[in-house]
């Protein structure tokens, strides 16, 4: 993690100043996404050749085997790799190849713009990806020749960094770490595309439970930005090689990245499902399958939507009678994913904390929810753990199947548990996280931080579902001792006017002369006024 940081904080150096955070973290974000295209390449020609799996050994002489194995028979080699990987990245485009033409200052940008639009056409999973990696443009330098050397520069960086060897999300990772550094450059909104880990631990794993032997294992997210979110399920199933992946986002730069994010966990392509458009303009998707074991999301917060009256017809949101109010799509997200959660699957999704208490249609709709006994937990997380906003937000899971027909709600209070740091609050994974997992869990009363409260309780508080109603976190304070105190108070005072006196007759010792006469005798009037007082 360090290492990967330490490069990229390093080829952002080069960029910055060119271009702000939002456009250089497309260019680092699809390079280091090439290199792993390119370096997972080197890896298939070795463990072919050997026979063996790959151990890690250097790359010039992988390079030099695929050029040797290249020049002997180009078509078996293509065919071979193509089957292996799904593409296959001519040796003079490999991303190690331009990198040792950079060390010479051979580069050329033409080769790495004809490498992408090579890649681009050798299936669907790779058309676009790297549109947003513009090579043309004057930001990178006003003349061929200097954008040469800014990417040259880039790639010599990057070059040194080990996909492989790295333990984590490595888009996910990466794309953390920019947001955290440059999200003031990037835009206070930057960080909607992306949840943080801790959060996606949340979520992922309470979906999960009592759903980890299902297999396959169908996974939906509307807003899926990154795509980290859904890849975490993963980590909860007892097969993750058979989880299907149905994502859809709106951002077409971010829908990019989570393609890249998907090929990067070796998610076949037969397993992902995923749609650049917007989710609450047209629902998306009709065809088989459309219901899902689970939905997880974290949409962009009180959005603006249509609210088109037509809308009251859509099966999403037509059992609720209201619309989502035009400047908060907040319930619109949760309505869209709720509807397409199958019956025996759970629905986690991030939210403000005014989904909780605001009236009007959404106090309408919030109050249909409860009475179909939808609403199984509300869990509040800390202020400022999210990058762009340091509002405490709420992670509210939904059922459709509760089990005896139950509508009690499970309120866990989490916002005082973090870890501050700089610019940032974490979730720590034993004192943070799993308190919230094992207090969902076991559905129960803790003192300060949980309560189930029965429907009749909520009913009873006018479907308000704000957490402080429900979990009493109030700490009393230590009650005085007045009779203690006020011998405490006689003490002193015994102690001051016994140090006064004794300080008196210091003064009535001292060599008194002309000068020092009325100094004493005035400090003398100070302290006996002072002590009958």
């Amino acid at each position: 993690m360090a290492e990967l940081n330490t490069k990229l904080w390093a080829s952002a150096d080069i960029l910055r100043g060119k271009m702000d955070a939002s456009e250089y973290k497309n260019y680092l974000l699809g390079l280091v996404f090439y290199k792993y295209l390119s370096d997972q390449q080197l890896r298939a020609v070795y463990e072919e050749e050997k026979g063996k799996v790959f151990e890690y050994p250097d790359r010039e002489t992988q390079l030099t085997g695929l050029l040797e194995w290249h020049i002997e028979d180009a078509d078996d080699v293509r065919q071979i790799i193509f089957k292996k990987l799904g593409y296959f990245i001519e040796p003079s485009y490999l991303f190690y190849a331009l990198q040792k033409k950079a060390n010479n200052y051979e580069f050329q940008i033409s080769d790495l713009q004809n490498a992408f639009i090579d890649l681009g056409r050798q299936g669907e999973q790779f058309t676009g990806l790297f549109d947003d990696v513009d090579l043309s443009s004057t930001k990178l330098g006003s003349n061929a020749q200097q954008r040469n050397v800014t990417i040259t520069e880039v790639i010599k960086t990057l070059d040194e960094i080990d996909l492989f060897g790295h333990d984590g999300d490595v888009i996910g990772d990466a794309y953390e770490y920019l947001i955290g550094q440059f999200a003031a450059g990037a835009g206070k909104k930057a960080g909607e595309f992306y949840t943080p880990q801790a959060v996606s631990k949340i979520i992922s794993e309470i979906v999960s439970i009592r759903q980890e032997d299902i297999a396959p294992f169908h996974v939906y997210d509307p807003a899926m930005g990154s795509g980290s979110l859904m890849l975490n399920i993963r980590q909860f199933v007892n097969n993750p090689n058979k989880v299907h992946y149905h994502g859809q986002e709106l951002n077409t730069t971010t829908y990019n990245l989570a393609r890249m994010n998907m090929i990067l966990h070796n998610v076949e392509q037969n397993q992902m499902r995923l749609q650049n458009g917007d989710t609450l303009d047209e629902d998306w998707p009709t065809d088989e399958p459309y219901l899902f074991n689970a939905v997880v999301m974290n949409p962009p917060y009180s959005a603006v939507w249509s609210a088109d009256p037509k809308f009251l017809g859509d099966a999403r949101f037509e059992p609720y009678g209201k619309l989502a109010p035009k400047s908060k799509a907040d319930f619109a997200f949760l309505l869209h994913g709720f509807y397409h959660l199958n019956d025996k699957g759970t629905m986690g999704i991030v939210l403000p904390h005014g989904v909780l208490f605001r009236g009007s249609a959404e106090g309408a709709i919030r109050r249909t929810l409860l009475e179909k006994g939808a609403i199984y937990a509300v869990i509040g997380l800390p202020p400022n753990i999210f990058y762009g906003t340091s509002i405490p937000t709420v992670v509210l899971i939904l059922k459709k199947g509760r089990e005896g027909n139950g509508r009690d709600v499970i309120f866990i209070d989490a916002s005082n548990s973090y870890e501050k740091q700089k610019n940032q609050n974490i979730l720590r994974p034993k004192e943070d996280i799993q308190p919230i997992i094992d207090a969902y869990k076991a559905r129960k009363n803790i003192s300060k931080y949980a309560h189930l409260a029965s429907y009749d309780e909520i009913v009873s508080n006018d479907y308000n579902l704000n957490i402080p109603r429900y979990v009493d976190t109030f700490e009393e304070e230590e009650q005085i001792d007045i009779v203690e105190l006020s011998k405490e108070m006689t003490d002193l005072n015994a102690e001051i006017t016994k140090s006064e006196a004794e300080f008196l007759d210091l003064l009535d010792q001292l060599a008194v002369t002309d000068d020092t006469k009325n100094i004493i005798e005035a400090t003398k009037q100070i302290f006996i006024q002072e002590g009958q007082r």
